[in-house]
């Protein structure tokens, strides 16, 4: 009994001390195959990471982007005091295409008065600490009066430094600033069709939105084709969005958002940074551009003009016309001329001259190579100021002469007009039985009641809560405000049938 016993013990510590070896022997290939994993792993990582460098680059975190520019990305809006009732015309002074909109968004005027103030809002963007920003021309072109919002939500009084209508680019500037967050410029001449791109701006009213697509060409020509080199984006932009950045993924502004087709919603145009960057100087020291100028007119040399001209070289610009008493004429320049190279330097197309002429100052010495009846020729010749390309003067026109209108000292601190209700205004407004107020006869433009939303034709009942029961008691009420106060205006509006409040800041005139 013993023997057996001893036999099955010895029997079972075998078998179980196999198990345990097996157990332990399994693991420890186990352990050493994931060990030799992990360090092969480890080695392939550098390899992997290379080899995926693209494809990662490619995923873009725009949230990091937004993050970082945002806070330097602000809100414009421009009022002046009348609208221009002319057909807007394209910078060329042709009409702009039938399938281009730019402008600001209007907004704030009653369609029904035809002499109430425009307004119109955009967007910029802080190039500098100080207060200097960027945007386009026409968000601020005619502007008597442009109040920029910052992210923070300050609203300051922005001036006017320099603009230029020919590449629809200004520089405004803020006064008084400093340590203002700062939009990094990029190198626009590095961007690539398909490129990844957000823009923020202000669109419809809409504060600091952000929308993101590619780049979809570039070097696209809308207005003016000697200029014109617009990035095309299929970002989404809309009005407001004017003046606002075009970022690539670095996180750089590539270009200012300055059109949108009106026939789709996912095509828009943006000026390349690097020509805003061309003419800051210019901008700030002189308020405009001065390009030079030959005055010619210039086509592109293809294998056709070549062909049926019997041209001798297939590369430069062709002259077409000439204008009379322009550098070019002077010189000597003719039809047919073709022009193929500036200062030694080859001329490969008309664009490529008309930027190298455009870029220099007016005054300075060009020497021209051209091609005339298959003869070289060379012709110098002192570059003339490029003429505006509209041909109108952008200036404010100057009040006719004559005596002045005598405004009230009450009316100039609020800028509203008004005079005492009678029965017969009482009942062309169909005002509810005993109103008692005054009628308001006039908002003066760009004035703290006009900011406010006050219209002609409303109702002003009380302010402060006094009652304003006639022009002797709205005298009386705001001869006693001094500047800086603010004034709680209650208001019957007789379109809307309601009564509202308005708030307006007592202003320093």
């Amino acid at each position: 009994m013993s023997r057996r016993f001893t036999i099955v013990s010895l029997v079972l510590t075998a078998v179980v001390a196999f198990l345990v070896g097996a157990i332990v022997a399994g693991g420890l290939p186990r352990a050493s195959v994931a060990a030799g994993a992990r360090a092969k792993s480890a080695e392939s990582r550098p390899q992997a990471r290379t080899l995926g460098g693209p494809a990662t680059a490619s995923l873009v975190n725009f949230a990091d982007v937004v993050e970082r520019l945002n806070p330097a990305v602000v809100n414009i809006e421009a009022t002046a005091k009348a609208p221009d009732t002319r057909r807007r015309r394209g910078r060329s002074g042709m009409p702009d295409p039938p399938d281009l909109f730019e402008g600001p968004f209007d907004f704030g005027t009653p369609r029904d008065d035809r002499d109430a103030p425009r307004r119109g809002a955009g967007t910029g963007f802080i190039i500098d600490a100080d207060g200097s920003i960027l945007t386009n021309n026409h968000v601020i072109d005619r502007a008597e009066r442009i109040t920029v919002k910052l992210s923070d939500g300050r609203s300051l009084r922005a001036r006017v430094v320099g603009a230029d209508a020919d590449t629809d680019i200004a520089l405004i500037k803020v006064d008084g600033q400093t340590g203002l967050p700062v939009a990094v410029l990029g190198d626009s001449s590095t961007l690539r069709m398909g490129e990844w791109v957000c823009a923020i701006g202000n669109p419809l009213g809409y504060e600091h939105t952000v929308t993101v697509g590619v780049v979809s060409f570039l070097g696209r020509k809308l207005f003016d084709a000697s200029l014109d080199n617009y990035i095309q984006t299929d970002a989404a932009i809309n009005f407001g969005n004017s003046g606002g950045p075009l970022i690539n993924a670095r996180g750089e502004v590539i270009g200012i958002n300055a059109a949108i087709s009106s026939r789709s919603s996912n095509i828009g145009f943006a000026v390349p940074i690097n020509g805003a960057r061309a003419i800051l100087p210019q901008l700030r020291t002189r308020g405009r551009v001065a390009r030079g100028y030959i005055g010619v007119a210039l086509k592109d040399i293809d294998a056709d003009l070549q062909r049926s001209l019997k041209l001798t070289v297939s590369h430069g610009a062709l002259v077409q016309d000439v204008t009379e008493g322009s550098p070019g004429s002077r010189a000597g320049v003719l039809p047919y001329d073709a022009i193929v190279a500036l200062d030694d330097r080859p001329v490969a197309n008309d664009d490529e001259l008309i930027r190298q002429i455009a870029g220099r100052a007016p005054g300075s010495a060009a020497r021209l190579r051209l091609i005339r009846d298959g003869h070289e020729e060379n012709i110098t010749l002192r570059l003339a100021e490029r003429p505006a390309r509209d041909g109108e003067d952008r200036k404010v026109p100057a009040p006719p002469s004559g005596p002045a209108n005598r405004t009230n000292e009450q009316d100039a601190l609020l800028g509203l007009t008004v005079r005492d209700l009678d029965r017969q205004t009482t009942a062309r407004l169909e005002l509810p039985r005993m109103t008692k107020g005054v009628l308001v006869t006039r908002v003066e433009p760009m004035s703290a009641s006009f900011d406010a939303g006050i219209v002609r034709g409303w109702v002003l009942l009380e302010i402060n809560r006094q009652a304003v029961e006639s022009s002797a008691d709205y005298r009386r009420i705001v001869r006693a405000a001094r500047a800086g106060d603010v004034l709680t205006l209650y208001i019957y509006s007789p379109d809307l049938e309601q009564r509202q409040l308005k708030t307006v800041r007592v202003e320093d005139r």
